[in-house]
């Protein structure tokens, strides 16, 4: 009886579509066994950290902002209250609160691009958001009405919605006007009701299972949904201070990516909106929870495809949230505090759309910054989304085609949202002769 050959796949992916930055894939495999695969970043690396080297801390917000034009305030923010806890700033409540809404504005408008032009083609069945529009206009709309609510928040004391300029160490440049606070309250309540139509659209999308056990990691608060700062917390008992994360946090060159891979004591994990919902969804409003329940959400969950859902949540407690620090009265008075440079070691963690952000600053007495390290959300999940591609691959099965495979593989990145533009690193170089 002749013996049937085994299978050799070489599939060649050079653009992932549908992802902020650019990115490819490839995956060898040899019958049932996957013998390589890589998710490759080739994007030059822009080199931020090395960039803001001798700038005083007045500037290092904006450029900061650079970094990414989907979420620039999560790393302007993590940036100043690195720097504020080093010059021993404590912001006064209403100018914290003020921040938080423009964290909440980024949420919206970046979830709501992801989930209504960028995933939404996979769970409907299209290539991709303009032939989606032909048949569910509705669906686009709907995403167009959320971003935006948010990008009015985000511009209420940004100034602008992409890299925003409102921000700075000690406060803010200046306060809203009387007049725009109440229009951008009506924007998000007009929001309200298609963030809740969202979390119930998802409700009734079939989503492929493909759950497997994996470590998370995100920034908690005992009293709230954690955004602007927190604990690093994990699924499996860890609890740190920002000043542990190099102890236990540690980022490796792969020699396929120009972004670097971070793991957690050795291993792979996962940050963004489902580890966020896996730690936290108790600490949600119970509104929240509510409608998250009567659409029979539960977390958490170990299965990728459910971050469509819990982005929409987010999406919901963001505008929520907005709404309720609305209808407090538009704050006068002093924009920031005064700011005295301090000589020394900082660093802070901040939740941005996609996952927590590190930063650590080295600032000498003038506020100058003399060395400083960024950790990016994609670099963070890099790893885990090889880890899950081996698997969730394996699992689909390797008999199907080449094009089958990878739209899959495709498919299931996405989940994860990766915006592989935010490289911020100076790359090490090595030379070995022999």
């Amino acid at each position: 009886m002749k013996k049937k050959a085994r299978r050799r796949i070489a599939l060649k992916v050079p653009f992932v579509t549908r992802l902020e930055g650019e990115g490819s894939l490839e995956l060898n495999a040899r019958g049932d066994r996957i013998d390589r695969l890589h998710l490759a970043i080739f994007e030059p690396p822009r080199l931020f950290e090395k960039f803001l080297e001798g700038r005083g801390y007045q500037e290092v917000p904006d450029l900061n902002a650079r970094i990414c034009g989907i979420c620039p305030m999560a790393y302007q923010l993590t940036s100043i209250q690195a720097m504020e806890r080093l010059f021993g700033i404590a912001l006064p409540p209403p100018l914290a609160q003020l921040r938080l809404l423009m964290n909440l504005g980024e949420w919206v408008q970046s979830h709501a691009l992801h989930i209504h032009f960028l995933a939404a083609p996979d769970f409907l069945g299209f290539d991709h958001a303009l032939d989606m529009a032909k048949v569910f206009p509705e669906v686009l709309k709907r995403g167009m009405l959320l971003q935006e609510a948010g990008n009015a928040l985000m511009a209420l004391l940004g100034g602008r919605s992409v890299h925003p300029v409102g921000l700075q160490v000690g406060g803010f440049g200046r306060l809203p006007d009387h007049e725009r606070w109440h229009e951008v309250r009506g924007l998000v309540k007009q929001a309200l009701p298609a963030a809740e139509a969202l979390v119930r659209w998802t409700a009734e999308l079939t989503l492929p299972d493909y759950s497997h056990d994996f470590i998370w990691v995100s920034l908690t608060e005992p009293d709230g949904y954690a955004i602007n700062g927190g604990r690093i917390t994990s699924s499996h008992g860890l609890s740190l201070d920002y000043s542990d994360y190099p102890r236990h946090f540690a980022e490796h060159q792969e020699p396929h990516s120009t972004a670097l891979y971070s793991l957690l004591d050795g291993q792979d994990y996962l940050v963004g909106p489902l580890a966020r919902m896996n730690n936290s969804f108790e600490r949600l409003p119970a509104e929240v929870r509510a409608l998250a329940r009567e659409c029979g959400f539960a977390f958490p969950s170990r299965n990728m495809f459910t971050s469509i859902r819990a982005r929409a949540l987010e999406i919901y407690w963001a505008l929520f949230e907005a709404d309720r620090l609305l209808a407090q009265p538009c704050p006068n008075g002093d924009a920031s505090l005064p700011v005295t440079p301090t000589a020394g070691e900082c660093c802070f963690c901040t939740e941005a759309p996609r996952g927590m952000i590190y930063h650590y600053y080295r600032l000498d007495e003038q506020g100058r910054v003399l060395s400083c390290s960024i950790i990016p959300p994609t670099s963070q999940n890099q790893a885990r989304i090889e880890q899950d591609l081996r698997a969730s691959v394996t699992r689909f099965g390797l008999h199907h085609s080449d094009q089958e495979l990878k739209l899959f593989c495709e498919r299931l990145i996405r989940n994860y949202d990766p915006c592989i533009s935010c490289s911020t690193h100076f790359l090490q170089f090595r030379l070995r002769r022999e």
